[in-house]
């Protein structure tokens, strides 16, 4: 029986030494494959890292819901798939400010919330995020990139523009009145009185 207690002690100490040594290594090979990547996106990726880390540890203090861990820990994945994905297919050193919202959580970004399924890749909302895609990360994520202030005073100019040429068209296309004379009505002829003939 205390063989039995020794073994089972030396197994879960062996278990805890895997865990541990497994995850600094899988973080190396992690780190690994993000040497492609210029500096600046290698810079988001470990701040995703450190972000992970700080919910597993308020997890692990039980300072936060299961729900709570599991929607942050799948937002995290979702924003670092896509961070990877737009490095990879511009190959620019580059990313815009990245937000990821569940479908509850638009409201968190959106004073009026779009309705998910209205809107395409690349479309802009509201002058200020422009939507790149669904990553499903445990669940669906709605990823959008925060316009820099010079593209949206670009954008807010372009309406104004289209506008001002609107109203424009508009007035060209207005039927103009003609202007009559004023003493139209007395131009116009009268029938003739019939007189008897003199004599």
């Amino acid at each position: 029986m205390g063989r039995v207690k020794i073994f089972r002690i030396g197994l879960l100490i062996l278990t805890c030494l895997a865990a541990t040594v497994g995850a600094p290594a899988q973080q190396g090979a992690r780190a690994d494959s993000e040497m492609e990547f210029g500096p600046v996106v290698r810079a988001y990726l470990g701040y995703l890292r450190n972000e992970q880390e700080v919910v597993d540890d308020r997890a692990s203090r039980r300072e936060v819901s299961r729900a709570y861990y599991r929607r942050n820990s799948n937002r995290i994945r979702a924003l670092r798939q896509m961070a990877i994905q737009i490095a990879e297919e511009t190959g620019n050193d580059y990313l815009p400010e990245l937000e990821a919202a569940a479908r509850d959580e638009l409201k968190n970004i959106f004073e009026d919330p779009p309705t998910p399924g209205t809107f395409k890749p690349g479309d802009v909302l509201h002058n200020t995020f422009r939507f790149l895609g669904v990553v499903r990360s445990g669940e669906i994520f709605y990823l959008f990139a925060r316009l820099d202030p010079y593209e949206q005073a670009e954008l807010m100019q372009k309406e104004k523009d289209k506008a001002k040429a609107q109203t424009e068209g508009d007035r060209n296309r207005a039927p103009k009145t003609v202007a009559t004379p004023a003493n139209a009505a007395e131009t116009t002829t009268r029938p003739r009185r019939a007189s008897a003939p003199l004599p």
